[in-house]
């Protein structure tokens, strides 16, 4: 009995024995695949055309048992250089490896390429080349070169634009220089560098500071002729010159409401003297009130001087103001404040008629600017008729084609009765004059007289 349990342990251990011997054999690892490469394919085919611009090629490489591919190009006269890292995309038992580079009009000619796949100590490589070309020279020219605005402030930033074609169609991704030549200067500048997009449009900003003419130039490639584009001008505009009123007068203080004021002041510019023939507007604005109204307007004189007038309604501030022209920025008065008093009523007494005969103005016609002298006599009637009366008498005039009279200045008649007073006349029209009455005597007005006014 203890025999046979000895024999048993032994072939116990004898099997164990067998076991563990067979144990590295079964643990030790699968042997490496072989790595294959397959073909490089190039997108578009070679050769390359270049000829319409730059052309972007896409390299694909197919491996397999590969952990890493690379792809290296190397132009017609050069080094091998990557074309960086490849994008992997599995494609069954295949892997695809992708990458990109874009070609230029030069060089040109026989590139080759080296790709390589690696993995597990092993390494696989396939070469070949491939052509880029250009397969004619083209012709180019610009078309709708210009720059905008055509006039602008010193400082400002113009754009400067146009389009480049080449065999009459637009020519992509080119290399334009923009360049500039001073009104006074002899040679052209480079101010600044584009690239043509699509269908061969460029476009840039360039900040301008002296007038001059602009142009395009490409210059000239493997793939096609230089051009120069036309010229297109701008011109810097002078700052505009500060305007201002002097002087500017509303009187009388205090007046009478109903009564006439009258205005007047000096519009001056920068660098130049009065400005004549320039639109100055007089404006109100009543006691309480935040709003400015236009009341009247005139026409400044030869030296810059202008004058007129309005009824006293209520008190208040006054005003002129300029809005400006060409060069010229506009400008606004000190303002002036009249308080308007309201007048004691008349006494109720008997007052004479009164009458202003023999009104005439001459000498007609008469140049703008120019003076007119204006004349009669005021009368009252008494009991043994008419006889001169010393008065305040106002002038008035009438615009041709105007419904509204326009009071231009007071003046006082002699102890005789005789008027005599001068003006400018600035427009043609109607000529008359006024006698309000007084205390004693109604009012009354002068028959009116035309004047035609010419310009030379």
């Amino acid at each position: 009995m203890l025999q046979r349990l000895r024999v048993t342990a032994f072939a116990v251990m004898i099997g164990a024995g067998a076991l563990v011997a067979l144990a590295p054999a079964a643990a030790s690892a699968a042997p490496q695949k072989p790595v294959e490469i397959g073909r490089v394919v190039i997108s578009p085919a070679s050769p390359l055309d270049v000829t319409g611009g730059p052309v972007t090629a896409t390299f694909t490489v197919f491996t397999k048992n590969a952990d890493k591919a690379t792809l290296q190009l190397k132009p017609p006269v050069g080094v091998y250089t990557s074309i960086g890292e490849l994008t992997r995309t599995p494609v069954r038992d295949w892997v695809k490896w992708t990458g990109t580079r874009k070609f230029e009009t030069s060089p040109t000619g026989t590139w080759s390429y080296l790709a390589t796949a690696t993995g597990g100590g092993q390494e696989k490589s396939a070469s070949g080349t491939f052509d880029v070309v250009v397969k004619k020279t083209l012709d180019t020219t610009f078309a709708s070169f210009g720059v905008r605005p055509r006039e602008a402030d010193r400082g400002d930033v113009v754009k400067v634009f146009g389009r480049l074609l080449a065999d009459g169609k637009g020519y992509a991704g080119q290399t334009v220089s923009l360049q500039f030549r001073g009104r006074h200067s002899g040679d052209f500048r480079e101010v600044a560098r584009t690239t043509t997009g699509k269908d061969g449009w460029f476009g840039d900003g360039v900040r301008i500071r002296t007038s001059g003419t602009f142009r395009a130039v490409f210059a000239a490639t493997a793939a096609a002729k230089g051009s120069v584009s036309d010229l297109a001008g701008v011109a810097v505009r002078r700052p505009n010159a500060d305007s201002r009123i002097d002087g500017f007068d509303a009187r009388p203080e205090p007046v009478d409401k109903g009564d006439r004021l009258t205005f007047t002041g000096t519009l001056r510019a920068e660098r130049r003297d009065g400005l004549a023939g320039q639109r100055v507007t007089v404006s109100f604005r009543a006691a309480g009130s935040s709003r400015w109204e236009d009341v009247t307007s005139t026409v400044t004189g030869r030296d810059g001087r202008f004058w007129a007038s309005a009824t006293a309604v209520a008190s208040g501030w006054w005003r002129a103001e300029y809005v400006g022209t060409r060069g010229v920025n506009g400008s606004v008065s000190d303002a002036d404040w009249v308080t308007v008093e309201q007048p004691a009523p008349p006494p109720a007494v008997s007052r004479a008629d009164s009458r202003i005969i023999g009104f005439n103005a001459y000498a007609e016609p008469v140049k703008r600017g120019k003076y007119l002298r204006f004349k009669g006599r005021l009368q009252i009637a008494d009991d043994d008729g008419w006889e001169g009366y010393s008065g305040k008498v106002g002038l008035y005039f009438k615009k041709a084609g105007s419904k509204k009279w326009e009071y231009v200045k007071v003046f006082r008649s002699g102890d005789s009765g005789r008027l005599y007073v001068k003006a400018r006349a600035w427009d043609s029209g109607r000529w008359k004059f006024v006698f309000k009455g007084d205390d004693d005597t109604y009012g009354s007005s002068s028959r009116t007289d035309y004047v035609r006014v010419t310009r030379r």
